[in-house]
């Protein structure tokens, strides 16, 4: 209260953004983000203290590329951005190209992708950065603008993602964080890893309030020598092959309870990719002497790298998959296209489960339950719960997930999947719908989440349905009350599938 009156609402929530230990004293550390802003000047960190480039050590140069978020895709655009502060999105606006277009990195700094010696299977993976955030341990604040310093794996992580902007968080505010990889090939002296990072921005500083810019992934690839002495390959990029694939995120108030207004769009392009292998930075003859990177002619010399045998490896897909089934666990489960899933039914005489949400689930853009609600939930809430859960992952490999409901509403050139899209727009509503239905697509039985959330936050003796009733055996009541859900569909749907 004697901060409140000292500082005002907004001076307050300057400061709470500051204050990352919550002991209403502001550290050097903590006080370093305001410093380099107003003085300009940007102390050397303990990054580049321990990174003092090795002269015999090789450097790799990174180029950048950004097309920036397309505004017409953003759900507030239909209406005009009405009621949204031109300042709110000034951020989002004026980051039109990556903070540095071009950059040389030294090889040794991706000694971080290599595999700890436990996990040298191809496809078996391990966390670069570890996720360390599930629904126990809630959600990190909203109320901060500048990344905490990164220690250890981070550090290269956080290097790469400032090329695009400069604060970067490496740590998402929510689950799944960090950084999963596996190795996808391997030959005598080099590594294919693969990888998938959980990353988000933050595209505001104070006087304004924060935006939270969350691509769905990063992922890509390094060819690496097993010892990190040499990178022949390095690619890091947003996947863009979705309509829909950043989550927005914005505060309305000097408060962590104040209205979050969410929306989600399109980023065209960001990635992240090298010019070519890494290089020595200095060059030493037969004799060991330094001698000129360019030959009498005044052009660089060209360096000839030979070529690589594998001797085995996995297809990039069955790699990105082994990565977004350790990232989210629900993905044990088959999951296929829309009309797929209905074919399949149809011949297996199996119900068709799906989940219709604003978004993906088995992304960072997945979007939040409600505006108004600092803690993200909806489809974040049901991947990090009833979804991870051992008893629905078993009962949901009896029936099919939908991935997505395809916009097949208006298609009429197949009418057949034209009625399926009628059919579940009837029972959809605003955020997510479960809904569980026949192979014809007649729904037998649905649930909304915020109906869902509402009943699971409530006490069990008063909670009126018996359909929803909560189960002894299992001690999380979203887990409970959804495995009821789907039990209950399956008991309805026996007399039309004897």
């Amino acid at each position: 209260e004697l901060a409140l009156k000292s500082l005002g609402s907004e001076g307050l929530f300057l400061f709470s953004s500051l204050d990352t230990n919550n002991d209403l004293y502001l550290s050097p550390e903590e006080f370093k983000p305001i410093a380099e802003k107003l003085t300009g000047v940007a102390p050397i960190s303990e990054f580049e203290e321990e990174e003092t480039p090795d002269p015999s050590g090789e450097t790799l140069s990174v180029v950048a590329k950004f097309q920036p978020l397309v505004m017409e895709t953003m759900t507030k655009s239909k209406d005009g951005f009405l009621g949204i502060s031109h300042v709110a999105l000034s951020g989002l606006r004026n980051w039109t190209a990556p903070a540095v277009p071009m950059s040389m990195m030294l090889a040794r700094q991706f000694k971080a992708f290599l595999p700890p010696k436990n996990k040298l299977d191809l496809g078996d993976p391990w966390w670069i950065i570890p996720s360390e955030l599930n629904i126990f341990t809630g959600y990190l604040s909203n109320n901060r603008f500048y990344p905490p310093p990164p220690k250890g794996k981070e550090i290269i992580i956080h290097k790469l993602l400032s090329v695009f902007h400069p604060r970067p968080f490496v740590k998402t505010r929510f689950a799944p964080q960090g950084a999963v990889a596996c190795i996808q090939a391997v030959s005598t002296f080099y590594y294919t890893i693969a990888f998938r990072i959980h990353a988000e921005f933050q595209l505001n500083e104070p006087p304004d309030f924060p935006f939270w810019f969350s691509p769905g992934q990063f992922t890509g690839h390094i060819i690496l020598s097993k010892d990190s002495s040499h990178v022949r390959e390095f690619k890091l990029f947003v996947p863009n092959n979705r309509s829909l694939n950043v989550d927005m995120e914005w505060l309305y108030g000097a408060s962590e309870s104040s209205n979050m207004e969410v929306d989600i769009g399109y980023l065209p392009q960001m990635e992240l990719e090298s010019a070519g292998p890494s290089v020595p930075s200095v060059i030493h003859d037969e004799n060991g002497n330094v001698i000129d990177s360019r030959d009498p002619s005044g052009e660089p010399i060209q360096f000839v790298f030979e070529e690589i045998t594998w001797q085995q490896e996995i297809p990039w897909e069955e790699a990105a998959q082994k990565l977004e089934v350790a990232m989210y666990p629900f993905k044990k489960v088959s999951y296929l296209p829309f009309t797929q899933a209905f074919e399949r039914a149809k011949a297996e005489k199996k119900l068709v489960h799906s989940i219709l949400l604003w978004g993906a689930l088995d992304d960072q853009s997945c979007k939040p339950l409600s505006a108004s609600l600092p803690m993200p939930g909806s489809g974040r809430t049901l991947r990090e719960t009833v979804l991870e859960s051992s008893p629905i992952l078993t009962l949901l490999h009896a029936i099919f997930f939908v991935k997505e409901l395809e916009e097949l509403q208006t298609n009429r050139e197949n009418e057949f999947y034209s009625k399926l899209a009628d059919l579940h727009l009837e029972k959809y509503n605003f955020p997510v719908e479960m809904i569980i239905c026949l192979p014809n697509g007649t729904v037998i039985h649905h649930i909304n989440a915020n109906y869902f959330l509402d009943i699971t936050s409530m006490k069990p003796e008063d909670v009126e349905s018996s359909i929803f009733s909560f189960s002894t055996n299992f001690e999380d009541p979203s887990t409970a009350t959804y495995l009821q859900f789907l039990k209950e569909g399956l008991q309805r749907a026996k007399p039309y599938l004897q």
